[in-house]
């Protein structure tokens, strides 16, 4: 762990999610799931901040930040 820097993580833009799932499908960590209004959801604590769902998204509504 490193002192005063903030973990990267992905950040999901709800106006543009679809819920198509890709980015669950494509998360290594299983850290992505889609909310009951088909909105995906990150699990900070478990997001690796590899980029993968960001690569994935069709709809550009993944970015880490």
């Amino acid at each position: 762990v490193r002192i005063g820097v903030k973990k990267m993580v992905a950040k999901v833009n709800a106006d543009s999610c679809t819920g198509c799932g890709t980015c669950v499908d494509e998360c290594p960590a299983a850290a992505i799931s889609l909310s009951d209004d088909d909105i995906a959801v990150v699990d900070e604590n478990e997001c690796l901040d590899c980029g993968a769902c960001e690569d994935a998204c069709p709809n550009n509504a993944i970015t880490i930040e």
